[in-house]
């Protein structure tokens, strides 16, 4: 039994949902656990007919065995928890830790109407003026509000302790490694650290417990907001090769590049990722959409392939080729 962390390559939007929520109800795990910074990360997942945006609560939420808990480092905005648990059918098994941070209303209107806002696109979400407060000590916290009282586990000892009777937990990333406070293009960067490390401390999981780390990557790249981007395209040329996308909690258009081997290579580095996923080959490679085994692909899907694991020395383990949660080539051994 293992413990997978899985987080962003890029700038978030790489569509880690999906790729969560497959392996929810692929691995079957005991505990899907969220890190990260708040409801200023989006995760979208499609199952059937049935398209769900999830702000707040671990995207393997499909998989109806599992506990699904929120981490003592994210900050909650309590009102969009509570709807979620009620709309997506996740009463009695939702759980979070007591030092969540708690948004409230004056963080969303500091974030709305204040200097980041300008400066760098921020969500409105309240995220970073909540962990701002939260560095100052000023914070209140899950143990503070009634509402919140019966969700409350300690986190850490119930993630360790499935470890150690030998249960799989899978820990969910936020954003991506470019949106780091630490490690991203500051100042255009999230109010954390959303590296695997950042997110196993958002959890209380120590590096030992650490087993995989998978690291996932578009098959191009996107960002919401301003901030670098190497080899930018226009908008036009975005919707021309079919990579005109929108932001799950902005509904802003992202920005649009090339797959960039720099960026991919320093995220593996960051990260001490073990495998890789390569989400949306269908949108490069459209004969490929559906596929489940990765015979069937083109030769030059397979190329592509190929060329990112020779040149980051780290093996494409899962590949989602649409978006719904099944079409997904798995060559885990």
């Amino acid at each position: 039994m293992t413990s997978t962390v899985i987080v962003g390559g890029f700038f978030g939007d790489e569509g880690k949902g999906k790729i969560i929520s497959y392996l929810a109800n692929k691995d079957n795990p005991k505990i899907i656990v969220r890190g990260g910074a708040g409801p200023n990360a989006g995760h979208t997942i499609r199952d059937g007919d049935k398209i769900y945006k999830v702000r707040m609560l671990p995207s393997g939420f499909l998989n109806k065995n599992a506990k699904l808990m929120i981490g003592p480092g994210v900050v909650i905005n309590p009102q969009i928890l509570l709807k979620e648990i009620q709309d997506f059918g996740a009463s009695g098994r939702s759980f979070i830790d007591k030092h969540c941070g708690i948004i409230e209303e004056s963080h969303l209107i500091r974030d709305s109407n204040g200097e980041l806002k300008e400066k760098i696109g921020s969500t409105g979400s309240g995220t970073g003026p909540a962990n701002a407060d939260r560095a100052m000590i000023v914070l209140k916290l899950a143990k503070d509000i009634d509402s919140l009282a019966s969700l409350i586990v300690d986190v850490p000892a119930e993630i360790n302790s499935a470890l150690s009777a030998n249960q799989n937990v899978l820990i969910e990333g936020t954003q991506g490694t470019f949106l780091s406070l630490w490690h991203g293009t500051y100042p255009f960067v999230t109010s954390k650290d959303v590296t695997a490390s950042g997110i196993c401390a958002d959890i209380g999981l120590g590096p030992k417990k650490v087993d995989e780390v998978i690291v996932v990557f578009k098959s191009y790249v996107t960002r919401v907001g301003t901030g670098p981007l190497a080899k930018e395209i226009t908008p036009k040329e975005a919707e021309s090769k079919g990579w005109s996308e929108f932001g799950t909690v902005t509904g802003r258009q992202r920005r649009a590049a090339d797959f960039d081997f720099d960026l991919a290579r320093r995220a593996i580095m960051l990260n001490s990722a073990t495998q890789i996923s390569i989400t949306k080959l269908d949108v490069i490679f459209p004969d490929c959409a559906g596929m489940t085994f990765y015979e069937e692909l083109s030769e030059d899907a397979k190329s592509f392939i190929k060329n990112i694991e020779n040149k980051l020395n780290t093996p494409v383990t899962i590949i989602g080729t649409g978006p719904a949660v099944h079409e997904i080539i798995d060559r885990r051994k």
